[in-house]
């Protein structure tokens, strides 16, 4: 017999050998009560499906889809069920799940003829009916070679592409009905689980609705992303001009000596990008009416906004500008004036703390031409100091405004928008493990910040996962809300970036104890990184915006 743990309430209960982990939840589902249904659990602290079998004695904490590894498994098993769907009714239709969207999935869907409204009517009933008939998922393991082989047949030359280069001496595949399929995860034990979803027609495709993080059981609020949309498709040229889509695409070009080559047209596309942003800036800021005098930019955690910032500095000063970093740091209210968060720590990621309207009010008196004194945040002792520091504009100086609450309205309501460039800057991951395994945006930037923080000795890479969930909330609040506001919006993500990232990552992430509950997230990074072949660092530019996080970076910080 098994000596099981059940981390939901700590009770230790026996079970025999080979019990799955859907028979321990029976067990314990009156105990536990979770308020929404369970769709996954961890296995000491490594996510499982709940088909999956134990054989010796373990921890399991159950999850419904409101935790990150329970909101994947969801989203995954849906995924899986749509694919099923346009393959029963449109035979020989390809589907590519690109990206996240709208608090959706954007999905490119191709066919014979242009899609229609009646065609999304007709795959939203066939997912409606696997759904309603319980069709159970079913994983296979084999070799894979056995798996290519199976895949080959089939045609799925981006998973062929994927296994032959991942180094797996074994593979896991689903089969759901005849339909076969790869994940990298696991999936829920039957299509019953998923009873809240949705499907519609966006732009040329489709956007897979999915359940809401907080309450599972509605559909997460749809918000429109013109402009995200636009840059995903901007990066999706990219891939094209790189021929490449998807993991396997990118290892085939480093297996071929092409590393060098893609690092330097990634390079240089980015460049391009920023100079077209500098010489937008230089047209508004020279027009008769309304000239442009402050530049504001923005993104999430890990965006690259810092060597952004210096980046576009080299180009406004290449186009004949000067431009002033203006911190709204410098504008902190005193620490003991800071919100707080309801557990009692302070909430530096609030507006409020900011004295936005003093921070206004120099900026209006700045572009009136004014010289202002201009404040110091002095981070020892938690008060905002004038040390003598004074400021005025030049004729030819551009104002540039750098943080997280940088679009945010209360910051400049004064200032005429005609007035403001603003930019918004994240790394938006086009490329995929295959046509239908995306890669997570926040996977992207966790991964720059977990390396980021341990090569700064700021945080192990335990921590920095740990505090991860309060940054993605605070972005949610603070950030995200204002994206669209943007005049233009930049990629800082690379094709190549994983390659070099896994090089760095893997000792890392490796040093996070297998007992405590950040392992879930490590494990799961360390395996997603495995897909990629590693690549060293050394021709990355020293301007790189990944130099940020790996190190080596030639600007001063």
């Amino acid at each position: 017999m098994l000596q099981i743990r059940c981390k939901n309430n700590n009770v230790t209960k026996s079970f025999p050998e080979g019990t799955s982990l859907l028979e321990v939840y029976q067990e314990f589902a009156d105990e536990i009560k979770l308020p929404y249904p369970v769709v996954s659990a961890k296995v000491n602290n490594v996510s499982q499906g709940l088909k999956f079998r134990l054989f010796q004695n373990r921890d399991v904490e159950f999850m419904d889809a409101r935790e990150g590894s329970g909101h994947r498994v969801y989203v995954r098993s849906l995924s899986f069920v749509l694919y099923k769907a346009t393959q029963d009714v449109f035979p020989g239709s390809k589907l590519f799940i690109e990206h996240s969207l709208c608090r959706g999935y954007y999905c490119n869907f191709k066919k014979k003829e242009s899609l229609t409204d009646d065609d999304v009517e007709r795959i939203k009933a066939r997912m409606q009916e696997i759904i309603d008939s319980d069709m159970p998922f079913r994983r296979t393991e084999s070799t894979t070679e056995e798996a290519v082989r199976i895949f080959s047949e089939r045609g799925f030359a981006d998973k062929v592409k994927l296994l032959e280069t991942s180094g797996q001496a074994y593979t896991n595949y689903y089969s759901l009905g005849d339909t076969i399929d790869y994940y990298y995860g696991p999936l829920v034990p039957s299509a019953s689980y998923l009873q809240v979803w949705g499907l519609e027609r966006y732009e040329e495709g489709l956007l897979l609705r999915v359940p809401d993080w907080n309450d599972p059981s509605k559909l997460a609020e749809k918000v429109e992303q013109p402009k995200t949309f636009e840059m995903f498709a901007e990066k999706t040229h990219w891939d094209i001009i790189m021929r490449l889509s998807n993991a396997g695409d990118v290892n085939k070009a480093i297996m071929r000596g092409h590393a060098s080559e893609l690092i330097q047209v990634s390079e240089a596309l980015q460049e391009k990008k920023i100079v077209q942003i500098a010489e937008e800036i230089d047209r508004r800021f020279h027009r008769e009416k309304d000239p442009v005098r402050i530049v504001l930019i923005t993104g999430p955690s890990s965006s690259g906004k810092t060597t952004f910032c210096k980046r576009l500095s080299v180009q406004l000063l290449a186009c004949g500008l000067r431009p002033v970093s203006f911190s709204t740091d410098d504008y902190f209210v005193n620490r003991v004036d800071t919100p707080r968060l309801p557990n009692g720590d302070y909430d530096f990621d609030n507006i409020e703390t900011v004295e936005y309207s003093l921070l206004e009010d120099h900026l209006l008196r700045l572009m009136q031409g004014e010289k202002v004194e201009i404040p110091e945040y002095n981070f020892v002792t938690g008060k905002r100091e004038y040390n003598g520091k004074k400021l005025k504009l030049a004729g030819d100086t551009v104002l540039i405004i750098e943080g997280i609450h940088a679009l945010n309205p209360l910051l400049t309501k004064k200032i005429p928008d005609a007035l403001k460039y603003k930019i918004y800057i994240s790394a938006l991951t086009s490329i995929s493990l295959d046509d239908h395994n995306w890669i997570p945006v926040r996977d992207n930037r966790l991964l720059r910040r977990i390396i980021r923080d341990y090569n700064k000795g700021a945080f192990t890479a335990q921590q920095t996962i740990a505090q991860w969930k309060n940054v993605l909330a605070a972005e949610d609040q603070w950030i995200f809300p204002y994206q669209e506001t943007a005049d233009v919006m930049f990629n800082s993500a690379l094709n190549i970036e994983f390659a070099v990232l896994r090089t760095h990552a893997e000792i890392i992430l490796s040093s996070v104890p297998k007992n405590c509950p950040e392992y879930a997230e490590a494990h799961r990074l360390l395996k997603f990184l495995r897909y990629f072949i590693p690549i060293s660092d050394k021709e990355i530019p020293s301007t790189s915006i990944m130099r940020e996080f790996v190190g080596g970076s030639s600007f001063k910080f």
